[in-house]
C-alpha cells in the first residue's frame, strides 16, 4: 500500500490537486486507489460550492499515472502520460462532494502499446458505481510529434 506522499512522488499533481490519498493495490493491469479529497470543501476541482462527477475522471487518471509509474523499471523515470480522449463515460451521480465516505477508484489497463494506453476506469462509494468510462492515454506526446513531421 501507498500513502499520499508516496503517491505525490510518483505523479505530476502535487499538493491538494494529488488527489488520491492510498494506492491499495496494483499489478501489471489494475489499480485500485482511495480517495477522501472530494469532502474537502478547498479541494481545487470544486466549482460553485460543489463537486461535479464529471471531476471524477481527473481521479481515474491520476490513478492512471500512478499505475503507470508503478510499473516503470527500477530506476526509470515515469514517462509523461497525456489524456487525449475520454469515451462511453456513463455519470451515475450528479456530484461527490455530497458523499460521506471514501471513494474507490479503479483503473484496468485494456491493451497498450509503447506509445498508447486504453484504461478502463469506475469510481465507486459504499459499493456503488458512480461513474466509469474508457480513457486513452498517449505517453510523450512530444517526442510522438518528432516521429511523425
Amino acid at each position: 500500500m501507498l500513502d499520499h506522499a508516496a503517491i505525490a512522488a510518483r505523479i505530476p499533481h502535487q499538493g491538494s490537486m494529488c488527489l488520491l490519498v492510498a494506492a491499495l493495490e496494483w499489478s501489471e493491469t489494475t489499480i485500485a486507489c482511495r480517495a477522501v479529497s472530494h469532502r474537502d470543501a478547498a479541494n481545487p476541482l470544486r466549482a460553485g460550492g460543489r463537486l461535479g462527477a464529471a471531476n471524477g475522471i481527473e481521479y481515474a487518471a491520476q490513478a492512471m499515472a500512478l499505475h503507470g509509474s508503478l510499473l516503470a523499471s527500477a530506476g526509470e523515470a515515469p514517462r509523461q502520460g497525456y489524456l487525449t480522449s475520454v469515451r462511453g463515460v456513463s455519470l451515475h451521480v450528479a456530484r461527490l462532494d455530497d458523499l460521506p465516505g471514501d471513494l474507490l477508484v479503479r483503473a484496468e489497463r485494456l491493451s497498450g502499446d509503447g506509445n498508447h494506453i486504453l484504461y478502463q476506469f469506475a469510481l465507486e462509494h459504499e459499493g456503488r458505481c458512480l461513474l466509469e468510462g474508457r480513457a486513452a492515454v498517449v505517453l510523450d506526446a512530444a517526442s510522438l510529434s518528432k516521429e511523425n513531421p
